[in-house]
């Protein structure tokens, strides 16, 4: 060890108390060591700490440290000393960031001395010396096996009583804090129920208007057969009250936001088509959106969908077909079904089948075009056109077409023009068969469950001509939103006709 040792006379020398980073206390009434090593009275086992760090010294009336030359030196405030007295009390750290020793004279006049240097370090548990110095000092124990002056005591009494204060405030905060929490999460909570039960009230309300689409088709379909007007009236009370949940309909989803996500323009589109088309829009699958889209950027890829519009203006289709399928109560989407079978061709014939060659711009294979009213000509066996087949027809093929889907349209496909269009693809017996395994619910009848539960079925020739028609009836309703430089093909229709109404 360097440096003198100052043993002052008995009496004389005022009590120093230390407090070291771990608790410890100790009391000293002479000179002492703090250090690494085992000879030192105030032992710190500590990496920034050297073996003889520091010695306490009383020198010249007042305690004071000296740095007794250790590596990583003796700190007060952040800067380094190599002496500094103790005036009433001192914090001083070993090392740089090493730990830290709590000095301070037990007296009544010291007691009462403010502290002049008493750098601010903190602890393990991220509590500065200085204010673990206080807490040693004016909140510890009353009892405290270390002497306190009067002063201190008063000092603690006054302290904890503020403590005691703060503590009600903040429980009192924080309680309040808790019942805000409370109110604002059982009002979210409420206002999710809400939604939900405005969700299934839509929801139901939609299969209401589905269910009466249903019947609407099924009296028609006996009107016509019987060759009666008797049912017009029902017809028409059932069609206003229709028009009137159509309605009611429309005002849940502009006052209310039942799709769970803010949607894009192109998005909210392409659900109002699905409406349009006998599809819940609200209960549509979260990938189902992005199916749609795929489509259309297929469609997008190549100038087809341009081109076969165009043809249908230029020879007068688009109007005749909208027209057909309005007369049957059908949505004129229907129009871009014929898109898809054959970009509007009445000569086209389709590759052969087990049920002979499908002809003509809706397709139609010999049994089913017989079934409809049409002739079928001397070459229905050859894949070539044929001037006496009706299906190369395309109005008489229309007129059979619109009342072949009406048909379908009233089964167990419930109005679902996307079951529709996959019958009249895959066949109407097969998709129909299926549906009728479903929950009779008709919430749990539609094409989505259909796939949900038969995709390994469903050929994917039948699943892309589903979508193909679909994305093409989106683009139809707004082409430039989509990127093509066109016109809406069904624009020249009102918009309650546009819907099928």
């Amino acid at each position: 060890m360097s440096g003198r040792r100052h043993t002052p006379e008995p009496g004389t020398t005022p009590v120093l108390r230390v407090v070291t980073d771990d608790g410890r206390r100790f009391r000293f009434a002479q000179a002492f060591h703090a250090g690494r090593g085992k000879d030192c009275e105030v032992r710190i086992d500590h990496g920034e700490v050297s073996r003889h760090h520091l010695e306490v010294v009383f020198d010249n009336g007042l305690w004071a440290v000296r740095d007794l030359g250790s590596g990583n030196g003796v700190f007060v405030d952040g800067e380094r000393v190599d002496y500094m007295p103790i005036d009433g009390a001192l914090a001083v750290t070993l090392g740089h960031d090493g730990p830290v020793l709590t000095l301070e004279v037990e007296s009544a006049t010291s007691a009462r001395r403010t502290p002049t240097r008493t750098p601010i370090q903190k602890s393990d548990h991220g509590v500065s010396s200085e204010h673990q110095w206080v807490r040693n000092k004016y909140l510890g124990p009353e009892d405290t096996s270390a002497p306190a002056g009067p002063q201190t005591m008063i000092v603690r009494r006054v302290l904890k009583e503020h403590h005691q204060k703060q503590r009600r405030w903040f429980v009192a905060v924080v309680s309040t804090l808790v019942i805000a929490l409370a109110v604002t999460g059982g009002y979210a909570y409420y206002k999710h129920r809400q939604l939900q039960q405005q969700r299934a009230t839509a929801v139901d309300l939609f299969y209401a208007m589905k269910g009466l689409d249903f019947d609407i088709a099924n009296v028609e379909k006996s009107v016509a057969a019987s060759a009666s007007s008797q049912g017009a009236d029902q017809i028409r009370s059932y069609r206003e009250k229709r028009l009137e949940m159509e309605r009611t309909y429309d005002k849940f989803l502009v006052n209310l936001d039942l799709y769970n996500r803010p949607l894009t323009e192109q998005e909210l589109l392409i659900l109002r088509v699905t409406r349009l088309l006998g599809e819940c829009d609200i209960a549509a699958p979260p990938e189902y959106i992005n199916e749609v889209m795929t489509y259309i950027n297929k469609w997008r890829s190549s100038g087809r969908y341009a081109r076969a519009v165009a043809l249908a203006k230029e020879k007068g289709y688009t109007k005749r077909i909208a027209d057909e399928f309005l007369a049957q109560n059908l949505p004129p989407q229907f129009f871009y079904l014929a898109m898809q079978e054959s970009d509007f061709d009445p000569l086209i014939t389709g590759p052969p089948t087990r049920y002979g060659f499908a002809k003509g711009m809706w397709q139609f294979i010999p049994e089913t075009g017989k079934r409809y009213g049409l002739t079928i000509g001397p070459l229905a066996n050859v894949a070539r056109p044929d001037a006496g087949d009706d299906r190369h027809k395309w109005d008489r093929a229309t007129v059979a077409a619109a009342k072949y889907i009406k048909d379908i349209y009233a089964t167990d496909a419930q109005a679902s023009a996307l079951l529709v269009m996959a019958s009249y693809n895959w066949g109407e017996h097969r998709v129909i068969d299926l549906v009728r395994t479903l929950t009779p619910n008709p919430r749990e009848r539609n094409f989505w469950k259909l796939l949900e539960k038969y995709r390994s079925r469903i050929p994917s020739q039948t699943y892309n001509y589903v979508f193909y028609i679909v994305s093409a009836a989106v683009i139809g309703e707004n082409p430039r939103l989509f990127g093509f430089p066109l016109d809406p093909p069904l624009g020249f229709l009102e918009p309650p006709a546009r819907a099928g109404l």
